[in-house]
């Protein structure tokens, strides 16, 4: 018991050092974006600074805390580069979460969601 109990430590140790980090290099993909305000205005983000609705920000499941990506509404060519600060999207199918200001920015406010392309960018 005491030898299960150990490795399952060991396994937890192991998958908590784990990254879930990519490269953005050459990140290019396509898929939904949808917006979060109001609501999360002021609290904390995974990258530990509060979340602000005004700023161009952004949240991915994978994508480095301060990797700067562009964002591009497929449907109406409008285009923002966010800077990645928080993980989600939580809703399954979505990419990316922006803040209202992107949103606003990439004329997706009314719908709420977006077909975008989302493009790392160099530093």
């Amino acid at each position: 018991m005491k030898r299960l109990l150990g490795a399952c430590a060991l396994l937890g140790l192991l998958a908590g050092c784990a990254s879930h980090d990519i490269d953005p290099r050459g990140y290019d993909k396509t898929g939904i974006a949808s917006y979060y305000g109001a609501r999360h205005h002021g609290k904390r983000t995974a990258s530990g600074e509060p979340f602000d609705q005004n700023a161009l920000t952004a949240a991915h499941p994978a994508l480095p805390f301060g990797t700067r990506v562009l964002v591009t509404n497929l449907s109406n060519d409008k285009s923002v580069v966010v800077r990645i600060n928080d993980r989600g999207p939580h809703t399954r199918g979505r990419l990316i979460d922006v803040s209202r200001k992107a949103a606003q920015q990439l004329g997706m406010l009314r719908t709420g969601t977006a077909k975008v392309r989302v493009q790392g960018l160099g530093d």
